[in-house]
């Protein structure tokens, strides 16, 4: 029997591959709304991280989810991303 192929993504954070299911992915829909999805369902342009508050301060820092979603994100927005990364960490 095959074994099945695991999808890796990369983390925008600290850089390194991981399993997806290991991943959050943050997603800016057609109406350039910014979500935590948790689902990793959701539609619209998407970039993984890390389950770690760290990872997630170094990719806002260095403005690299800015560059990967390709839109300027709301300190509001930054900040309720951070508490469900808290919550799933």
């Amino acid at each position: 029997m095959k074994t099945r192929k695991i999808p890796m993504r990369k983390c925008i954070g600290c850089m390194e591959s991981f399993p997806k299911k290991e991943l959050c992915r943050i997603v800016k829909n057609s109406e350039n709304e910014i979500h935590f999805d948790a689902s990793g369902k959701m539609n619209g342009r998407g970039t993984y991280i890390c389950k770690k508050a760290e990872c997630f301060e170094k990719a806002v820092k260095s403005k690299r989810l800015s560059k990967s979603l390709e839109a300027d994100i709301p300190d509001e927005v930054i900040e309720a991303i951070k508490t469900e990364i808290a919550r799933n960490e």
